[in-house]
């Protein structure tokens, strides 16, 4: 088939390689500057593992093209995949109502935006609408984003399930053709409705938000109550009821797709004329979590923060990640600035982002390699849980830092074996 791509985003990106790789002619539609863009001149820099390689070996055969996302669909093509940015509402109906009126009788569009409930019927009904086109011809469905960034390209090619919202039944099926390459080992396909499929996808994460939310409050209380919130966790993931998934407790969570679906679903709760007073006790939670380390450290120096050095380790919203958007670190780094700390941070792959966020300040000093940020600290957080924060030179650490203190984010060391390397170790919940 010839699909053409629309969007800027990792959805976009992943999705246009997959299918180009299974043998499809893809176009894929980005805006001027865009990341996707780089590919052009073969320096895409993307840090999604194995997405790069995929593009640019796709590009090579000839199957993936990248043009601008104001070019219009190539006349061949008869699949329009819209995986644009929420803001990008307005553009997607246009370019719907821009489609020639002699399209072909199962022309699909593929709705896989971030866009409110309801979009994708919206949209049917805008192609329906151009002038002089037949209604009964084409069809716009859902297949909701739930890729995960870190592990999108096999979250897309290894799907766990596809949800897809289709109300013709041939509009499904051809759903269901195209998804087949990533599809044989089980029929991951979930067919319901479009405005359900797209409910579907806020409901996950404002479950998978509560969860981490419920597991912080439980570890707060745990602090309080001398117990180790690990014992527990473990304890209630062996329950089957429960399992084990997001039951980790932390500095609280980011990311601007998840954080955005559950501040959408509590927006859609709200215009519903329910109340959304779960989600937002969730969202107020995780608000005050993202603070949770700068507590434990204005405590332990009884309110004295300023002048102290404070090294950071960890400033992506999650693993594998170069973004930091709505990250715990951002909240974290404004507040030690508010009582007159200097931060050192070291990041694997954000650092980038943060100078661009936070600009040129004395305050602030952005390092590349890990034990220099640590160099004559005050104290060490461990905020985002890289693999190569996990087994660190603790002998080496202890002499590089001025004061011993550790304020574990994530719980990722164990408290007994940093204790007896003669450091203080605070972490969410551990005893």
């Amino acid at each position: 088939m010839f699909i053409d791509v629309y969007g800027d985003t990792l959805c976009a990106m992943v999705s246009a390689a997959a299918l180009a790789s299974t043998g499809h002619q893809v176009t894929l539609h980005v805006s001027p500057g865009g990341v996707a863009n780089t590919l052009n001149t073969g320096t895409f820099s993307l840090r999604e593992p194995g997405l790069a390689d995929l593009m640019l070996e796709q590009k090579r055969e000839g199957r993936l093209q990248v043009v601008g996302l104001d070019q219009r669909p190539d006349p061949r093509v008869t699949v329009l995949w819209l995986a644009l940015a929420p803001d990008l509402l307005d553009y997607a109906h246009e370019l719907v109502r821009s489609l020639p009126v002699s399209i072909d009788p199962e022309f699909l569009v593929v709705n896989q935006s971030t866009f409110p409930v309801g979009s994708t019927e919206a949209l049917q009904r805008a192609m329906q609408s151009r002038e002089g086109a037949d209604a009964r011809h084409g069809a716009v469905v859902s297949v909701p984003d739930l890729l995960t960034e870190g592990a999108a390209l096999n979250g897309f090619t290894r799907s766990e399930h596809w949800l897809v919202g289709a109300d013709l039944p041939w509009a499904g099926r051809l759903v269901a053709e195209i998804l087949r390459p990533f599809n044989r080992r089980r029929d991951a396909i979930m067919s319901m409705r479009p405005r359900e499929a797209e409910f579907t996808k806020l409901a996950i994460n404002g479950m998978l938000a509560t969860r981490l939310s419920y597991m912080n409050d439980m570890a707060n209380l745990a602090d309080s109550l001398d117990v180790d919130i690990e014992r527990v966790r473990q304890g209630m993931g062996a329950d089957k009821r429960i399992g084990e998934a997001y039951l980790y407790p932390g500095c609280g969570f980011g990311g601007l797709s998840f954080s955005r679906d559950v501040m959408s679903l509590a927006s859609t709760l709200q215009h519903s004329g329910l109340q959304a007073q779960l989600i937002e006790e969730v969202l107020q939670i995780n608000e005050r979590q993202k603070e949770a380390l700068f507590r434990k450290l204005w405590q332990y120096y009884d309110n004295q923060l300023s002048g102290r050095k404070v090294a950071i380790w960890g400033a992506a919203f999650k693993p594998e990640s170069s973004r930091i958007d709505n990250a715990p670190v951002l909240k974290l780094i404004t507040a030690l600035w508010a009582q007159g700390a200097q931060v050192h941070v070291h990041d694997p792959r954000a650092l980038p982002a943060l100078a661009e966020w936070a600009g040129e300040r004395d305050d602030l000093v952005l390092h590349d390699d890990p034990y220099e940020a640590a160099a004559g600290v005050d104290a060490l957080m461990l905020v985002t849980e890289w693999k190569s924060y996990w087994s660190p030179d603790f002998k080496r650490l202890k002499a590089e830092m001025r004061e011993s203190l550790l304020l574990d984010g994530r719980n990722v060391w164990d408290p007994d074996f940093v204790k007896r390397a003669g450091f203080t170790y605070f972490g969410i919940g551990r005893r």
